[in-house]
């Protein structure tokens, strides 16, 4: 009972990343056109998504082009994201808080702040460790699978040199606090930066900072409670607190226009004025 389909592809100009879909002349949109075009052929045209792949780059490409998507999708939902954290819903006002929560648009965030709220919401940080690593540990794989299908393999370079941030990061918001690790992420921040120089090709924006987070846990707990809830529906806290007066203190005070608050925050879409609309 289809009537139609709309299939999204970035066609660039999200912050730093500028890639063009269907417009690059030197085949650096790949990934871009990868995904429309399989995601129109299965449903337009009732293909599997192996028919559509083996469409798209030859049938002789195609096996190794399966096993590099099928393990870059391991990565994205076990390194990407914490699993223990992306699978609770969590609601604020009319919107749901992204299950990827220190990735956002072009940015890596690994500062205490998200280490406080990750280490509150997340029950076993001994299995996110583990799922981190063992989804890492899959990139010399996919860097070979890459080159079977002769595709653009600096990008899964790039993006392994990316998520090995990642994997310190994650380290950090679950591991007793080291003074060791803290320099380790320091020194990788420098070397990806080194490896990935802006002059070459669009990066990730790695912002760190292990100043502590003033708020204390048990508060962090009693403020989500209160502000947060786990139900699509609305609590009558919701409709007296969240949706009516705190909208009302933001449309007055417009924190959103204020300097103080990051101007990813300001800018992007899906920044902090959502919250409040």
């Amino acid at each position: 009972n289809l009537a139609g389909i709309s299939v999204w592809c970035q066609t660039g100009g999200w912050h730093r990343f500028r890639r063009l879909a269907f417009l690059e002349d030197d085949g650096r949109d790949f990934w871009l056109r990868l995904n429309s075009t399989v995601a129109l052929r299965v449903f337009r045209h009732g293909e599997t998504v192996e028919e559509a792949v083996a469409a798209m780059v030859g049938a002789e490409r195609a096996p190794a082009l399966l096993e590099l998507l099928q393990l870059s999708e391991t990565v994205v939902k076990e390194l990407h994201y914490v699993r223990g954290f992306a699978e609770q819903k969590l609601f604020f006002r009319r919107v749901r808080i992204p299950p990827l929560l220190h990735v956002y648009w072009d940015c890596l965030f690994i500062n205490h702040a998200v280490r406080k709220v990750l280490r509150h919401f997340v029950a076993d940080p001994g299995q996110a460790l583990h799922q981190g690593e063992a989804a890492y540990a899959l990139f010399p794989k996919m860097i070979e699978r890459a080159r079977a299908a002769e595709l653009p393999v600096e990008d899964i370079e790039h993006w392994r040199d990316f998520c090995h941030l990642v994997r310190l990061a994650r380290r950090y918001y679950f591991l007793p606090f080291e003074p060791d690790l803290v320099e380790r992420i320091r020194a990788a921040k420098k070397a990806y930066k080194k490896a990935w120089p802006a002059e070459r090709r669009d990066r990730y924006r790695i912002k760190v900072s292990f100043d502590p987070f003033p708020l204390k846990r048990q508060t962090l707990g009693w403020l989500s409670s209160l502000f947060l809830r786990r139900q699509r529906g609305y609590r009558v806290i919701d409709h007296i607190l969240t949706l009516n007066l705190l909208g009302l203190v933001f449309r007055v005070f417009r924190p959103g226009k204020s300097k103080r608050v990051p101007k990813f925050l300001r800018k992007s879409a899906m920044g902090v004025e959502t919250l409040f609309r």
